[in-house]
């Protein structure tokens, strides 16, 4: 059992005695929260349970926290003190801290991670960009951060499925065609037009040389209207081609890809909008339907079919949202970029309006990232002119350095990529800060290896021989590991696993320059190399969950 909670549990049983001896009347505790007081002096751990206890028993905070303090008599407990208003600090005594070590050495790289419920599948969308193009920095944030948090919520016991919606009908892919039309013709030296709305990218050029290479001008003596659709399949293959392979490289995969398509062909995007129409919440006016968004708190009525007939992107939404209801997820994640605000409430709005509690359907919001190099912002690429593609930035600073700085922040707030910073082999850059740690730890793996030392049978290790404050401070932030996680994935936050690995990473550091392995007891030197393997079976999970490599040399 964590060393966490055992505590609660002790406190539960201190509040049960209490109601049983009548020093507490009867009524509905607040369930027991524990925190990790942010100074030391106050103790392993703190609870409030007394400061909300009070409108329960009627009784001040300072008198709940003396009972329960009275009934804490537990051979594991140092002590626990009543702090301020009525907070309890709680001392545990280091016999439980070696408890947590061991722990973590039974479980080595699965520590933390919880064993996965029954509940019913949670179900991550991301990315979802257009296939017109190659993906850019904003996309590699939503990437980093949907595929940490589909391993942060594996990794906390729920069963995910993540899923990338393909938006491949549309405007945006008859402009593609378009798009890739005009740069053929031109290549040719013919004469042609480039769309208003078209796409304007070096790639665009590069797929219409391609598809000169392979047949020269053989379209061209052909109608625009017998080649678009011949481009459009074509440019849309090898766009989506294109994102799956830089999507792979960046360590980011999907259990489904969803195609728009699929529900225009199959009728869904037609029996969405009828169903809204059979209940009144679809109307028609000036020749297009609308639906009556504001019912259900949009500030205006939104367009679901033009009055040429053509469905708007929010008509494929809601068939698209509906058939995610469907399939019978228990909750659905959505992350989408922040330009896309205004578009939360109408599609929640759509849900409630088919008939289904909207608050099943979470979206997350991921704000803008700006690039900077030599304290300069970087605005466009150096080699296309275009916006910094992501492909671009791993090449500059590498997978881990790019996931990790997109991790390192809180999704909604601003995040400032600095490239120098990611591209340096310096304990300045956080995450090599981390892998080095990783790297050093194995590096005594092998000077221990060499020297003909045997270790990992940890049953007789005497732990207890670890009594510095700050190899007992290491073992105490290993024990807070699992916790880390269950808050990190309630939260909606792999930043805070990133912020945990560097702390922990820190600590490592500072204990590499006091606490020697070789040459000191036997007894000790055990104790120790333990202390490091957990470490290091840490850091490799965090990093793992972060889609980061726990390299073993440097």
């Amino acid at each position: 059992m964590e060393l966490k909670d055992k505590l609660k549990q002790g406190i539960e049983a201190a509040v049960a005695k209490a109601l049983a001896d009548g020093k507490l009347p009867e009524g509905g505790y607040p369930e027991v929260v524990l925190e990790v007081p942010p100074q030391k002096e106050f103790g392993d751990f703190s609870t409030n349970i007394a400061m909300q206890s009070a409108r329960v028993a009627h009784m001040s905070p300072a008198a709940i926290a003396d009972i329960i303090i009275a009934n804490m008599d537990y051979d594991w407990l140092e002590k626990a003190e009543k702090a301020g208003a009525g907070f309890i600090n709680f001392f545990v005594k280091n016999d439980m801290v070696y408890d947590t070590l061991k722990t973590v050495l039974e479980q080595g790289v699965c520590y933390g991670t919880q064993p996965v419920r029954e509940d019913d599948t949670i179900q991550v969308e991301y990315v979802s960009a257009n296939p017109t193009g190659p993906l850019h920095v904003g996309h590699g944030r939503g990437a980093a951060y949907g595929s940490a948090l589909v391993n942060l919520l594996r990794a906390a016991g729920y069963k995910v499925e993540s899923e990338y919606y393909i938006n491949d009908a549309g405007n945006q892919i008859d402009n593609l065609a378009k798009s890739i039309d005009a740069r053929y013709m031109e290549l040719l030296d013919m004469k042609s037009e480039f769309p208003e709305n078209g796409y304007h990218g070096q790639d665009i050029v590069e797929t219409a040389q391609s598809i000169i290479n392979w047949r020269g001008d053989f379209f061209a003596v052909l109608s625009e209207e017998e080649r678009l659709p011949f481009f459009k399949e074509f440019g849309l293959t090898e766009k989506l081609n294109a994102l799956r392979v830089s999507l792979r490289n960046f360590n980011v995969d999907f259990d489904h890809w969803f195609s728009e398509r699929s529900l225009h062909r199959s009728g869904e995007v037609t029996k969405a909008i009828q169903f809204l129409k059979d209940t009144g919440d679809v109307y028609e006016k000036d020749g297009a339907l609308w639906f009556a968004s504001t019912r259900y708190g949009d500030d205006k009525d939104r367009v679901v079919i033009r009055e040429n007939g053509e469905p708007t992107y929010l008509a494929s939404d809601i068939a698209y949202h509906r058939n995610k209801f469907e399939r019978g997820f228990k909750k659905m994640i959505n992350i989408w970029g922040a330009d896309h605000h205004g578009y939360v409430t109408r599609v929640k709005a759509s849900m409630q309006a088919l008939g289904y509690n909207p608050d099943r359907l979470e979206i997350l919001l991921l704000q803008m990232v700006a690039l900077y190099r030599d304290g300069e912002l970087v605005k466009m690429s150096k080699r296309t002119g275009q916006s910094v593609t992501l492909d671009e930035l791993i090449e500059e600073v590498g997978v881990d350095a790019a996931r990790y700085f997109f991790l390192m922040r809180s999704l909604d707030s601003q995040l400032d990529f600095d490239i120098n910073l990611a591209a340096s082999k310096s304990n300045d850059n956080p995450v090599y800060y981390i892998q080095y740690a990783h790297a050093r730890i194995h590096s005594i793996f092998n000077q221990v290896k060499e020297a003909g030392i045997a270790y990992g049978d940890w049953a007789n290790v005497k732990f207890d021989t670890l009594t510095s404050e700050l190899e007992l401070d290491i073992i105490k932030k290993l024990g807070a590991y699992p916790e880390e996680i269950r808050q990190a994935a309630e939260h909606r936050a792999p930043h805070r696993i990133a912020r945990y690995l560097y702390d922990l990473a820190g600590l490592f550091h500072s204990f590499y320059k006091q606490g020697r392995i070789m040459g000191v007891d036997s007894d000790l030197q055990q104790a120790r190399l333990g202390l490091i393997t957990a470490i290091a079976d840490v850091l490799r999970n965090g990093l793992s969950i972060l889609g980061i490599s726990a390299p073993e040399k440097m």
